[in-house]
């Protein structure tokens, strides 16, 4: 039961159904040219509120041109916002939910030529460029800025503001004396680094109204050298309450933070939940927790032994809208898991690219689904193959009224995901493989273990497409020495296959994302290994938020990393070679594990001049990338027929 998670909560005057808030986000999608907002950034938070959360947020409220975080998040520093809000207030209106917008002020944190902050100091990670110091009159008119924008989302009709006072944006910057080293009345002492927050929420309840909500999002700990700390946040608390905040959502990280703000799969689940409990034993309003809070018993359990009054979802909820509905039934395990990989929702978003979802691939596209329509008749599919893939796949064409049945070669479902989800840290990528297992059982779509695709069975099932998701397998490269060498020779595959088949010490050839991890496994198990990546970078396919961890993970395993390698020769037992232009030669090493490229399995493909069938190649089978793809290429073939 989770009776706690789905009672109501008072805050103010508004009334919430339930203690779930769909935390802000920058999706970077959803504007026009002028920065208004659009049905595609309606529609996506529709489906989020018709999936049954309490409060919702739509993220990027940017209340000055100075501080617009990302090129295409929603502005509200003119009137000429408000018509397009309003119709978007007016759309989400028919669910029960409480809608609100987070505004913010960039700051250093923002992608323009030229940014602003308290102190002209650069953020210390993610966006580069010049910062200027505000001018005491530039800092008094932003408070009113913040002001204005919280009158204009009250005319568009939504029911509160959040401030984002965290994750090192402007209000931030004014609090933590690593950012603010300013003299004058807004430097220098904790009452000066937090006047201009207080200058802020006056200037929201004096424009917008007294009796208009407003939250604040703030750090508990910015986790950097220097930064604000736990202990000025439970200063703060109170002196928030006094002023008249709604609540107090509490999250914590900044850029260059040692604990990301977004934190990926390698992170706790319910990392900042101890912060929150803290903070509410000052205060009384009520208090919002958030980090990696997938799991909807985690969530009851932080409101039933009174830690938080309210749990924040947001990459949750950007993976399945259904979440709050389906956990209400008691049908969690229907529940679409974030697998924390940050690639689509933040990876992305940085990179200044439209907000995604490796496993949601609908995100963004809502506009355009609602339109979908069902085919008329169902058809005989087969899918070869029961990897991420296979499984996405015959999922949509299943949930689309086709007939379907799976093939798979092997034992096991879950391809070369099931085993990287064995790899240390990496558990949660088995999410999305359960995940489709529970949904296949409720579709009546069984997998057929240990049945290569055959002539036979193409005649038996007279299939009218088949869907070969083959998957790939590592390629062997072609160096001087590699074969002639008395090293053992084996594959990221036979790794992660047999925790014995590597010996004691290990060359790792390949520096993405498959070599990281099987170094890591390698290195957690006692073992000295050495990465040798030929290219300039390492993990790519990785977003920077999961390659920071895995990252700071090697390097505790002992893990020693070469880049930029050009291999002259293996020897018996070791190698020589270059690394960034400097000669290196190890030697005494026992085992070499290939794990650089993939090549596709394509065997069946002949098959299909004996089938009156049409053959579709997806995932691995067309062209090995990372899941991301392989998803959204299968969700996109069970929709095509």
């Amino acid at each position: 039961m989770l009776s706690d998670l789905f009672s109501p909560i008072r805050i103010q005057h508004m009334e919430v159904k339930n203690r779930l808030l769909m935390s802000a986000m920058s999706i970077n999608f959803g504007v026009d040219e002028n920065c208004h907002v659009t049905d595609q950034l309606t529609e996506y938070f529709a489906i989020r509120a018709k999936g049954g959360v309490g409060m919702m947020l739509v993220g990027g409220g940017g209340v000055h041109p100075s501080g617009q975080e990302l090129p295409d998040l929603p502005q509200m520093y003119e009137d000429s916002c408000i018509p397009a809000l309003k119709r978007m207030v007016n759309r989400i209106k028919e669910y029960d939910v409480c809608f609100g917008v987070q505004l913010l002020h960039g700051g250093r944190q923002s992608y323009l030529p030229e940014k602003v902050a308290p102190s002209a100091i650069p953020a210390p990670a993610v966006v580069k460029g010049p910062v200027r110091a505000l001018e005491i009159e530039e800092i008094r008119n932003l408070a009113i800025c913040f002001g204005q924008a919280a009158r204009r989302c009250r005319e568009a009709g939504f029911d509160f503001i959040e401030l984002h006072g965290a994750h090192g944006y402007l209000i931030n910057q004014f609090l933590a004396p690593n950012s603010n080293i300013r003299t004058d009345e807004y430097g220098g002492s904790f009452e000066n680094r937090t006047r201009f927050l207080f200058e802020v929420i006056d200037a929201v309840k004096n424009t917008a109204g007294k009796d208009y909500p407003v939250g604040i999002r703030i750090n508990g700990n910015d986790y950097i050298e220097n930064g604000w700390e736990l202990k000025d946040t439970l200063r703060i608390a109170p002196l928030l309450e006094q002023a008249g905040v709604a609540y107090i959502h509490v999250s914590g990280g900044v850029y260059g933070s040692t604990e990301l703000t977004i934190p990926s799969m390698y992170t706790p689940q319910g990392c900042f939940i101890h912060m929150a409990e803290a903070v509410k034993q000052v205060v009384n309003v009520p208090v919002i927790t958030v980090g990696r809070i997938k799991d909807p018993e985690m969530a009851n359990a932080a409101i039933k032994d009174g830690k938080a009054d309210m749990v924040a979802l947001g990459r949750s909820i950007i993976a399945d809208p259904e979440y709050p509905n389906k956990a209400k039934s008691g049908n969690a395990s229907l529940i679409r898991p974030c697998v924390g990989c940050c690639l689509g929702c933040i990876h992305a978003v940085l990179a200044k690219e439209p907000g995604s979802c490796v496993v949601n691939p609908d995100v963004g596209r809502e506009f355009k689904l609602a339109e979908e329509k069902m085919p008329k008749k169902g058809q005989k599919i087969l899918v070869a193959g029961a990897g991420p893939s296979g499984l996405a796949a015959a999922r949509m064409f299943a949930q689309r009224g086709h007939q379907v049945r799976i093939l798979e070669k092997g034992s096991d479902q879950g391809g070369l995901l099931a085993l990287a989800a064995t790899a240390p840290g990496r558990g949660e990528l088995g999410d999305i493989l359960r995940f489709f297992r529970n949904e296949l059982e409720r579709l009546g779509v069984a997998v057929e273990y240990n049945t290569p695709l055959s002539t036979d069975v193409l005649a038996s099932f007279d299939p009218d497409h088949v869907i070969l998701a083959t998957g790939s397998m590592p390629d062997m490269p072609v160096i001087k020495g590699l074969f002639k060498s008395k090293m053992k020779l084996v594959t990221s595959v036979d790794v992660f296959t047999d925790a014995q088949a590597a010996g004691d010490r290990v060359i790792v050839l390949g520096g993405g994302f498959t070599g990281l991890i099987t170094a890591h496994k390698l290195g957690d198990m006692g073992k000295e290994v050495v990465v040798l990546n030929r290219k300039k970078s390492f993990a790519e396919e990785m977003s920077s938020n999961d390659r920071y961890y895995l990252r700071e993970r090697l390097k505790a395993c002992g893990v020693v990393l070469y880049k930029m390698v050009a291999v002259k020769s293996f020897t018996d037992d070791g190698v020589s070679f270059t690394s960034k232009g400097e000669p290196v030669t190890l030697e005494g090493f026992d085992t070499v594990v290939i794990s650089e490229k993939h090549q596709p399995v394509r065997d069946a493909k002949h098959l299909e001049k004996q089938s009156r069938a049409k053959f579709h190649m997806i995932g691995d089978a067309k062209t090995p990338r990372h899941l991301m793809f392989c998803v959204a290429e299968a969700e996109e073939a069970g929709r095509s027929l």
